[in-house]
Order: structure tokens, then C-alpha cells, then sequence
């Protein structure tokens, strides 16, 4: 991770009073990508986030330190480093040290050095004994077939560049949100309603569902069920939606369908940690070209073996994203690090929920020295989770990239696969209660790890082909 020299951009400040008209409402543009755009790379709509009436200006959790200019940030920041206060290295660092500058051979290469007072100077321009030290930032390639070294890989980009979510998709999944949420302000006026899940972090198929979340003052959370309740009424009187069903869980939702995309949604009141999560996900999502086709192709496998449904008793595609980023950050050399601990001021879970989207724009590039391919990181996951991990005896953490002992905690307790949720902390695998759902997990692992390593076909493991002329065709 590059030194945090740069705090955030300046925000907008919300007054408290709720009666003066509000400024421009607040946009956030989903296009920034985390830095990461290569040559394919989709660029995401803009998307409003307007600021509740309960808003109050946000504190910079940084004070002290000189403020980038909202026009000064670009997708290129990770190249504008501050070199009078360089870290010591920790784990899966990229940084290599060295005593003074090298020369450039080109413009670009003595652009990307620059020194904290914000200029650029010539590479030639003072002797070695008077130049800092510098960072040397490895290569990194702007093409996943960079990482495609063999069939598998090719078979894995193939997959993943058939299926991820197009902007059509997701422009679909917008355009039902505005309209549906245009007819709830009838009845509630506050309200606010945002699209949340795998349509927006990045790691969303053509066929996904759309999950969103209703924000909304409530007395309890007894009123989840009644609020959504007159909601399901509503919908009967809407043109544009059908299959209406109100499911009583823990986190009680409304499905329906939107008639004109054919798209289902998942909506729920108040299950504010899913919009948190989306962006904390996506910005592991971008964070290397790898994780998004690893883990699309993941989702793939567990949903043609069945242990990809948390209704049925098996895992759920949250409870899988968080088995493979916990498995990229636990590597010998890490693909990943713990974005909580390295910006907790980002992650807040107490953060305002307008505020949340900001964070991610500000967080600078993590460079791994890892260089698997793409089919090494992918058989390494199924064996990881076959032969390494101690499912009785381990808790999977993100938030603290590592596996940790259940102990006697109540929440660890005679469960049969622990997965901490990074901000609640508590246990988003506990779905899987049964035995019998537990040991088929368990047996589609050690059989798809058996296969692959035997073959190096994708098509061992799931019907490869059959998925992608399913997904070509979208909705």
C-alpha cells in the first residue's frame, strides 16, 4: 500500500437545520474504478447519493494535513508520492528501496517520480548524495491476459468477459430504482433508496439479481415488516412490477420482478451494513485486475454445485467473496491487504451513509508482489480450503486478514464454517447448520481441487461452455 500522505478531497458540509433548501444534492460518480482501469475496463453512471435531513457535516478523522483539491485527484494518483516520509516495508509491500534516482530513459518514466512539494524535477538535476530515497513501484500490467498463462486462465477471461454485468445491465437496474423510488416518496416522503450489493461493487453477472436498500426513519425493527408490508400493496398498483412476495427472515426483504428487464430484485429496510459492504467490496473488487474474473468464476462453480444458495442451508455469495478475499490476503506474498486496519477512517461503520461512497476514491494503490496467474490463484483457493484451513477450529476474518481462533465465543460456538462479517462481526456462513450441507461443501471443494489440478480444464470442474452461451445472451 502506498504511504496515506494524501487525505481526502473537501467535502460537502450539510447544515443541520432542515427547513433552508439543500445545495446540489450529492453525486457520486461510480466511474473512479478504484484507480484500476484497464483497456476493458466498464466505467459505472454517475449515481445520487442525496444527503438526509439528519446530515451533519463530516469531520476529516485527519486533521492537519494539507487537503487535495477535488480537481486535483486522478485515476494516476498512486504516481504522485510524497518522499520525505516513506514507512518501513510490512508484509506484501511493494516498495524497494533505493539510494538516490535513477536515470529516465523516457517522459512518462521521470513524470512518475515526484517530490513532496508538489514539482517535478529533472532526474539529472542534483547528484545522488542529495536526493532522498525513492520508491520503485513494480510493473503493473493493465491486461488480464497478463495473468493468462495457460488454458485454464484463457478459459477463466473468456468466462468472466462473457459474463460480467454490461452498463446495459446495469443502466436497467437503475432506471427501475429512480422510478420505484419516485412512487415510495408518495407514501414516504424521507425516504431514500440506493442500489446496493453485486449491481454496484463490481463483482455483479449479467444475470444478477438487484438487491436495494430502503432508508427511512423507523421506531424499531418491527417496522421492517409492516413498512414493507404497505410497500407489497403498492406494488399490486404499479404497471411496471409483478411477483410481488414478502419474505419474514431475519432481514426481511420484498421480492418482485421489474416487467420491462425482467430483472428481480431483493428489497430491504434499513440493512444499512449492505450499502457499507458494497463499497468496502468494491474496493477490494479494483483493487487487482485478479479478484473479479477469481472470483466471478468462484460464484460460477458453487452455483452449479449447488452450495451457493444460503436458503437451501448452504453459502452465500457475500459469505463466498469474503472465503476468497480472505484466502488472496493470507498468500505468502499477499494479494491483498486489510483495508480496514490500513483506513479505518474510510470504514468507519458509524460513518453517515452519504458519506460511505467517499471513502474509496481516496485510497491509494495497493501494488502485490504476487504474480500468479489467474488458474494458480484459482486452484490454489480450492486447496487452501480442502487441505489448509481448520473449518473447526478458525474464524475467516477480512477485517483483520487473517483466521483467528473461534474460542468459546458464542458466536463461533458448534457453528460449522465461521465468516466475520467486517462490520458487524458477526457470523454471515451461519446459514450452514446442518451436517449433511456442511460435509457437501466440504466434498465439492476436495473434488473440484482433485480435478483441476489433474486437468487444467475448466471444464472439469463446471460446464464452461454451456455458462457462457447462457450469459451471452443477457436478459
Amino acid at each position: 500500500m502506498f504511504p496515506r500522505s494524501t487525505p481526502p478531497g473537501d467535502r460537502l458540509q450539510f447544515s443541520r437545520d432542515r427547513y433552508p433548501p439543500y445545495p446540489a444534492p450529492r453525486v457520486y460518480d461510480y466511474s473512479h474504478s478504484m484507480r484500476f482501469t484497464g483497456p476493458a475496463q466498464q466505467r459505472f453512471p454517475r449515481y445520487e447519493w442525496e444527503p438526509s435531513t439528519a446530515a451533519h457535516p463530516y469531520t476529516d478523522p485527519i486533521p492537519n494535513r494539507r487537503k487535495r483539491h477535488k480537481n486535483d485527484y486522478s485515476p494516476d494518483v498512486g504516481k504522485r508520492q510524497r518522499i520525505d516520509s516513506i514507512p518501513e516495508p510490512r508484509r506484501g509491500s511493494p516498495y524497494v528501496r533505493t539510494p538516490h534516482l535513477r536515470p529516465c530513459h523516457d517522459e512518462e518514466e521521470a513524470g512518475f517520480l515526484r517530490f513532496s512539494n508538489g514539482f517535478d524535477h529533472n532526474c539529472h538535476s542534483q547528484s545522488s548524495e542529495e536526493l532522498p530515497e525513492v520508491l520503485i513501484v513494480p510493473h503493473i500490467p493493465d491486461s488480464l491476459d497478463s495473468y493468462a498463462r495457460d488454458k485454464l486462465g484463457f478459459q477463466m477471461v473468456e468466462l468472466f468477459e462473457a459474463c460480467e454485468q454490461r452498463m446495459s445491465d446495469l443502466t436497467r437496474k437503475e432506471s427501475c430504482r429512480v422510478r420505484l423510488l419516485q412512487d415510495i416518496r408518495c407514501i414516504y416522503a424521507a425516504a431514500n433508496l440506493y442500489l446496493t450489493g453485486s449491481s454496484m461493487n463490481g463483482l455483479g453477472c449479467r444475470t444478477s439479481d438487484a438487491d436495494l436498500c430502503l432508508v427511512i426513519q423507523t421506531r424499531n425493527k418491527g417496522d421492517a415488516i409492516s413498512i414493507l408490508s404497505v410497500l407489497q400493496r403498492m406494488c399490486h398498483s404499479l404497471s411496471y412490477i409483478h411477483r410481488t412476495q414478502l419474505i419474514r427472515a431475519k432481514v426481511p426483504i420484498l421480492k418482485f420482478t421489474d416487467k420491462e428487464s425482467g430483472v428481480e430484485f431483493d428489497l430491504n429496510v434499513n440493512n444499512t451494513v449492505g450499502i457499507r459492504n458494497t463499497f468496502l467490496l468494491r474496493s477490494y473488487a479494483y483493487a487487482d485486475l485478479r479478484i473479479r474474473p477469481l472470483i466471478l468464476v468462484i460464484k460460477k462453480w458453487a452455483l452449479h454445485h449447488c452450495i451457493n444458495d444460503a436458503s437451501k442451508g448452504t453459502l452465500s455469495s457475500y459469505t463466498l467473496v469474503l472465503m476468497v478475499l480472505h484466502y488472496l490476503q493470507t498468500l505468502k506474498e499477499p494479494l491483498l491487504p486489510s483495508l480496514q486496519k490500513e483506513y479505518p477512517e474510510y470504514f468507519d461503520p458509524f460513518m453517515e451513509i452519504d458519506m460511505v461512497p467517499e471513502g474509496p476514491k481516496h485510497i491509494q494503490p495497493y501494488v502485490s508482489r504476487n504474480k500468479s496467474s489467474l488458474g494458480e490463484l484459482l486452484l490454489g483457493f480450492l486447496k487452501y480450503y480442502t487441505t489448509d484451513f481448520r473449518w473447526n477450529e478458525q474464524v475467516i476474518s477480512v477485517r483483520e486478514a487473517t483466521a483467528f481462533s473461534k474460542g468459546n465465543s458464542k458466536e463461533w460456538r458448534n457453528k460449522f464454517i465461521c465468516v466475520e462479517e467486517p462490520f458487524e462481526r458477526n457470523n454471515v456462513a451461519r446459514a450452514v447448520y446442518e451436517k449433511v450441507k456442511f460435509d457437501a461443501i466440504k466434498a465439492r471443494f476436495a473434488e473440484a481441487c482433485q480435478r483441476l489440478h489433474k486437468s487444467r480444464d475448466l471444464s472439469s470442474i463446471i460446464p464452461f461452455r454451456a455458462i457462457i452461451n447462457r450469459e451471452s445472451r443477457g436478459r
